[in-house]
């Protein structure tokens, strides 16, 4: 008797999105492998966030279906989405700016460990709660910004933080929007290094226009033109695609050498 084959992590079929009559994504198709690191790639407005926001649940998809481990998401919330596994980031840095760098990190463990929200004083009784955190911290390297309040931290801090936060909770599919964007040359280089060190072992999503980035991290790289994934592939073989070429050079693909 065969073994069935695993699921994908992620998985969408022939999915829509339009907003009144305007249709945003035309019947993508993806499938993301467990273990993998995808980046999606494509020109402004292809689609790409509003893709990450039908994966996540902040949107619901006109039509079509979204898999996560095999299981269908249609109808689910993000918070409940979240709690099957997946973990997002956002291109606005999202933290608790006046809870200290800690308190931020250890919000997003105490879900996973089947806590809800409380700042009170017991908090600091919760060992296992305690240990996460401290595991987390020093994966991102804020150790010795610990106390300091979020708000307070650089922009790039502030980025790491947020990665911190998104793979608190255990999470095992890593969506990940932007999470380079407004860094320095330096800064970005860093941005990878700790992106790889936090995704060891899991599946990563990402939205990324730093092409370097991309390349520096991606196992495969997704191409969105107007709303549909026109190429899925290694590093290499997009960038050598001449629909690709097309879409972001406007030279028909013919005419590609």
């Amino acid at each position: 008797m065969s073994t069935p084959k695993t699921a994908p992590a992620i998985e969408l079929r022939d999915v829509r999105k339009s907003f009144g009559t305007t249709e945003i994504i035309r019947g993508a198709n993806l499938v993301v492998p467990k273990g993998q690191r995808i980046a999606i790639i494509g020109p402004n407005g292809a689609g790409k966030s509003t893709l990450f926001n039908l994966i996540s649940g902040r949107f619901r998809p006109t039509s079509g279906e979204i898999l996560l481990n095999g299981e269908n998401l249609s109808g689910l919330r993000p918070f409940q989405i979240n709690r099957k596994g997946l973990s997002r980031s956002f291109q606005i840095t999202n933290i608790f700016p006046r809870l200290t760098v800690f308190e931020n990190l250890r919000c997003g463990v105490l879900w996973s460990l089947g806590y809800k929200y409380s700042f009170w004083h017991a908090l600091e009784r919760l060992r296992d709660a305690r240990r996460r955190t401290e595991e987390v911290l020093e994966l991102i390297g804020l150790e010795r910004r610990r106390g300091t309040m979020a708000g307070l931290l650089t922009y790039a801090e502030q980025r790491a933080l947020e990665i911190g936060i998104t793979v608190a909770g255990g999470a095992e599919v890593i969506l990940l929007d932007e999470p380079t964007a407004g860094m320095s040359r330096s800064e970005s280089e860093h941005a990878v290094d700790l992106i790889r060190t936090v995704t060891e072992g899991k599946t990563l999503l990402m939205v990324e226009h730093d092409m370097s980035v991309v390349f520096g991290l991606a196992d495969q790289i997704s191409v969105v033109v107007y709303g549909e994934v026109i190429a899925t592939d290694t590093p290499e073989k997009v960038r050598a695609n001449a629909r690709v070429q097309e879409a972001y050079l406007g030279t028909p693909a013919e005419e590609v050498h």
